[in-house]
Parts: C-alpha cells; structure tokens; sequence
C-alpha cells in the first residue's frame, strides 16, 4: 500500500496520476465500502472515514482488512490534524479517529509521500 497525503487542494491526485500511472480513482465520498477491496486507488480517503463512523462502523478492523486483501492500494488523504479542534463531537471523534487510522496505515505502507504545493516528498520507503 501506498499512502499519499496532504493539505486540500495540494495536488495528490494529479501527483499520483503522474507518479504511479493509476487512471481510475474511487472517490471516498461515494464508493461503497466493497468496492475498496478491489480498487487501485482511492481518493478523498478521509470522507469515507466520516462516513464509516457515522455507519459505526470498526475503522481499524475495515482497514485491516482492505490491507489484507488489496495490500497494492493507493490511498490519498487530507491530512485534517491542523488548524482550530473542532467544537462539534462528532468533528473532534473524526478528526481523532482520521488521525489513528493514518497513523496505523503509515505503519503498514511500504511507501508514504506527502504533497505540498503539487511536489511530492517521499517520507517513508
């Protein structure tokens, strides 16, 4: 797996596209969770995470999983920790838990960038 993260709008998705030749990206916001299993790439991770707790559904156990069957994934993610902490409880609970699950995929890719301003660096492997 390989993890790509970054400010909104920094150009991770175009970075990828160049960098690793994946046309087809599934969109975080309205993939079915079924569809991850078998994807190449994945965008806008973070929006499936906020829809994944308010389905209640076990962040770490979904993403094992996806590790365990799609170990060749692309994941590209907006890196939420920065700025104001939320008032909302819900928007601290997904910031918080947004955080675990990329620490948790940090560990396990072989590879991590981080893009900023469209220029990749490669943080990990």
């Amino acid at each position: 797996m390989i993890l790509i993260i970054g400010g909104a709008n920094q150009g991770k998705k175009d970075y990828a596209i160049e960098k690793f030749s994946v046309s087809q990206w599934l969109d975080g916001g309205t993939c079915s969770k079924e569809e991850v299993f078998r994807a190449k790439g994945i965008c806008h991770f973070e929006l499936l995470v906020e829809r994944l707790l308010q389905e209640q559904t076990d962040l770490r156990k979904f993403t094992e999983e996806v590790l365990k069957i799609n170990p060749d994934i692309i994941i590209i993610t907006n890196e939420l920790g920065c700025g104001l902490v939320p008032v909302d409880a819900f928007a601290r609970r997904y910031r918080e838990e947004h955080g675990r699950i990329c620490t948790y995929l940090a560990s396990q890719a072989k590879e991590v960038h981080r893009v900023m301003c469209g220029i990749g660096k490669v943080i990990k492997g």
